[in-house]
């Protein structure tokens, strides 16, 4: 522990010790940010392990899957343990089996999630206990050998509000690409179509629900367009439904907001944690669409052979638990769901963070002269800031702001999420000027270099209030420590 020597003071091993006992019990540790939740967590796998249980010890990306087992290996090994990873770089299958037959396995929620839904297509209709245990008593070994996972036995789940709550409704959609889909000249069409139509009279935009409404005026308008055309525009249902989407696709997705264009695909962005999603895509063509509008190639369609949510496959585990620096405003709904009880785990030394007044501005631009200017004045004094962004376009806005000053800094959002734990990693640098989107970065420890807390410490920043407090909670958690 790099506050106390090698271990940390007598009350930080109480502290980790409380926390490894709510794992083991099936309930989920509330901890401070910084306080050693990758630590604590081998105490509960160690234990389970130990008893011929099966542990899959769960985390944010596949950064964080090779540090953490790499860090407590030499715990495992000291205890006979053996320990693996499962990377999505790795595909393949024999070493993704050797990996699951270890004692212990790291990985993360999405990969982990896909090899269970592989193992289902691979099992077929032969899913039942009954079923299993017969396969067991046969000598039909073939079919069990190309499964990769031994059951879902014991589950830890790191940043768990974000994996269980957050993500929880998302499904999780193995497929597989069709060779027939939409058309680039159909996508064009479409848009074409779309923006000959007038807001209000020929559709209604429901900014909420990120949804387009044609009326009777734009069904009409739409007839007398595209109706004499060949098809697929001289049936009804489905130009209205190509339009639909192409109206979607140019009112309610946006750049840098909904979704970042890298490579020239598209990749969707994850409205929690301001990360890309590169295996995730829209369903019904929307995906093609807005490919369409932003003159990518378009990726075909693709048939669903399982789907899954984190919700309904975590509740499948024997034994479920969980950590996180923030789950109390969540905690009634892990209880009614998961039947997760929060713990909070006390921090083994006072939290120092000092918390500011909110400033509320008339003009967006005025905040954002406000915010360079904070930042302007921080940096002169040698502090580091954290400045949090509520999107992908404010992130690189507040970058040009802080460019034109001269100011040098790092941003982190969708577009550098391969590089996320390593520029978090410097952000308590002394005057480091670091703007992350969201949760971005999470699950990676900011130490403070020399010199940083004498000059006040790590100082954080939030451009905008998020919807939910407990991503504003995560946020603040950075500083305090």
């Amino acid at each position: 522990d790099k506050r106390g020597g090698l271990v940390g003071s007598e009350m930080c091993i109480r502290d980790r010790i409380i926390g490894g006992w709510v794992l083991l019990n099936g309930m989920l540790a509330e901890m401070e940010t910084g306080e050693g939740k990758t630590l604590m967590s081998t105490l509960p796998a160690c234990t389970a392990a130990l008893a011929g249980i099966p542990v899959h010890v769960i985390t944010a990306n596949d950064y964080l899957v090779e540090r953490d087992a790499a860090l407590m290996s030499p715990v495992f090994k000291l205890l006979g343990l053996s320990v693996g990873t499962i990377l999505d770089r790795e595909k393949d299958t024999g070493k993704r089996q050797a990996a699951y037959a270890c004692d212990i396995t790291y990985c993360t929620s999405k990969q982990l999630t896909f090899d269970y839904l592989r193992d289902r297509v691979a099992m077929g209709h032969r899913r039942g206990r009954m079923d299993m245990q017969l396969r067991r008593l046969s000598d039909r070994q073939q079919d069990s050998q190309q499964l990769l996972l031994r059951g879902l036995c014991y589950a830890i789940v790191d940043e768990a509000d974000s994996v269980l709550i957050d993500d929880a409704g998302t499904p999780l959609i193995l497929s597989r690409e069709l060779e027939s889909g939409l058309q680039p000249e159909i996508c064009q069409q479409a848009l074409q179509f779309a923006a000959q139509l007038q807001q209000g009279r020929h559709y209604q935009l429901d900014d909420k629900y990120s949804d387009i409404r044609l009326t009777g005026a734009g069904k009409v308008e739409l007839d007398r367009i595209a109706g004499r055309l060949a098809a697929p525009w001289d049936m009804e249902r489905q130009r209205e439904f190509l339009v639909g989407h192409a109206l979607r696709a140019q009112h309610c997705y946006r750049r840098d907001h909904d979704y970042v264009v890298r490579d020239g695909k598209v990749q969707i962005i994850d409205a929690n944690t301001g990360r890309a999603l590169p295996d995730h895509s829209w369903e019904q063509g929307l995906h093609q669409m807005i490919e369409a509008k932003e003159g990518c190639e378009l990726s075909g369609e693709r048939e669903t052979l399982a789907l899954m949510s984190y919700q309904r496959f975590f509740r499948r585990y024997l034994h479920l638990s969980g950590m996180t620096g923030t789950a109390r405003e969540v905690s009634a709904e892990l209880w009614s769901v998961y039947g997760l009880e929060v713990v909070p785990v006390p921090t083994h030394a006072p939290v120092q963070r000092q918390a500011g007044s909110d400033r509320v501005f008339v003009t967006a631009s005025d905040r954002w002269q406000a915010v360079v200017g904070r930042v302007h004045a921080l940096h002169q004094a040698g502090r580091p800031v954290l400045l949090g962004t509520g999107s992908v376009a404010d992130s690189e806005h507040v970058g040009r702001l802080l460019e034109e000053k001269g100011l040098p800094h790092q941003i982190l959002n969708a577009r550098q999420d391969r590089r996320e734990a390593e520029i978090i990693a410097r952000a308590g640098q002394p005057g480091a000027i670091t703007v992350a989107t969201n949760m971005a970065g999470r699950g990676t420890d900011i130490s403070l270099a020399p010199g940083v807390v004498e000059c006040g410490g790590l100082h954080v920043l939030a451009a905008v209030r998020n919807e939910a407090r407990r991503v504003d909670r995560q946020l603040f958690g950075r500083c305090g420590r």
